[in-house]
């Protein structure tokens, strides 16, 4: 997954700015954002915090490497299944 350029407080500036009143249209030009990545913002961060967007970012890694060992157990699991029903 491609790095954003722009940090965890960078992003809760922004959407502060356009809880302020500021023009969606002056904010995105201001911070070199489309209208759509402002809007894909709002949509996911709105009204958290920092220290809320970096725990859930954390989970979010989290989450995906349980994933992944889940994904790993569960073709092990198989692979053996099928091992024993031969054998039988």
């Amino acid at each position: 997954m491609k790095k954003s350029r722009f940090t965890d407080s960078q992003f809760v500036a922004v959407l502060k700015e356009g809880d302020a009143g500021v023009p969606v249209v002056q904010l995105v030009r201001k911070h070199g954002i489309s209208t759509a990545t402002y809007c894909t913002w709002r949509s996911k961060y709105a009204g958290v915090g920092v220290s809320d967007l970096k725990r859930m970012c954390e989970l979010e890694a989290e989450n995906s490497k349980l994933k992944r060992m889940y994904a790993d157990l569960a073709l092990e699991n198989a692979a053996i299944k099928d091992v024993v029903s031969r054998k039988l």
